[in-house]
């Protein structure tokens, strides 16, 4: 970064603006909160798990049917299953001798789309 692209970043001044403090105080989120939104965030923060759900958003799958849309092994998959399970991110179900999993509810699925949007913008 360049020394006048810095500046441009720094106030100049040491103030305050207690009104707007006191606004965003009273708004901001509460801090338990904000740290389950930071571990949804990391776990959201791996390809595969982000793979994962992006299939799951379109179709109910079994295991073997996410290996082989991400190219990896049966029990890769199921440790990143589990993890997703374990945090509410996903539901299974069993059928017979296979696992099918879903995603638990909408809000995962809108959060990707709103991510998926804003990764398309220029």
């Amino acid at each position: 970064m360049k020394k006048s692209e810095e500046a441009d970043d720094t106030c100049d001044v040491s103030v305050t603006h207690a009104d707007v403090l006191n606004d965003v105080r009273s708004k901001m989120i509460e801090a338990q909160h904000i740290i389950n939104m930071a571990e949804l965030f990391k776990i959201l923060g791996d390809t595969t798990r982000v793979s994962i759900l992006a299939a799951l958003s379109v179709s109910e799958l079994c295991v073997c049917d996410i290996a082989a849309l991400v190219s990896m092994s049966n029990s890769a998959i199921s440790h990143q299953l589990r993890i997703l399970k374990q945090t509410h991110i996903v539901r299974s179900r069993r059928e017979g001798k296979t696992v099918y999993y879903r995603m638990a509810d909408g809000h995962i699925t809108q959060l990707l789309n709103t991510a998926l949007e804003h990764s398309c913008e220029e």
